[in-house]
């Protein structure tokens, strides 16, 4: 989803995004009762998809919008 996006020149600029991408990260990711991640692809996409809009203006083909609560840090 992101080749040829320069992120890091972004976050660089910015790094309270970097702590957002985290937040996005840990507020989706999903633990089984022995804490094993059940969805970490679905939380890294998610998380990536943020990334995606930050630096193009717009989310990428298909992906529903960043919900407040995946963003919210704690």
């Amino acid at each position: 989803m992101l080749d040829g996006i320069d992120y890091w020149e972004e976050l660089r600029e910015s790094p309270s995004q970097m702590e957002i991408c985290v937040a996005i990260f840990a507020n989706v990711l999903e633990l089984d009762e022995q804490g094993e991640p059940v969805n970490e692809k679905y939380a890294e996409r998610r998380a990536a998809t943020y990334l995606y809009g930050y630096c193009t203006g717009k989310l990428p083909p298909g992906e529903p919008e960043i919900e407040p609560w995946e963003c919210k840090l704690y």
